[in-house]
């Protein structure tokens, strides 16, 4: 079976309908999840303890997206 890592982590943003943050130094690294149903819970615990501020928001990023996309880019001759 083919691995699906994701990370979630999270932060306070400068606007809340915006994905900037606040304080890159600060941005806050709940973990790494071995597939999209666990990391979902994770993402869903973190925002729901941070309910009372608009501004923080918490992510899901497809891990093994990334990795697959750099495989694929090696596979790729590179343009002369």
């Amino acid at each position: 079976m083919t691995q699906r890592l994701h990370l979630v982590f999270g932060g306070e943003l400068v606007d809340p309908s915006g994905t900037e943050f606040k304080d890159t130094n600060d941005i806050h690294v709940v973990g790494l999840f071995p597939d999209y149903a666990t990391a979902y819970d994770a993402w869903k615990a973190e925002a729901q303890r941070t309910v009372d501020n608009a501004h923080m928001r918490y992510f899901v990023a497809h891990v093994h997206r990334l990795m697959e996309e750099d495989l694929a880019n090696a596979a790729t001759p590179a343009a002369s």
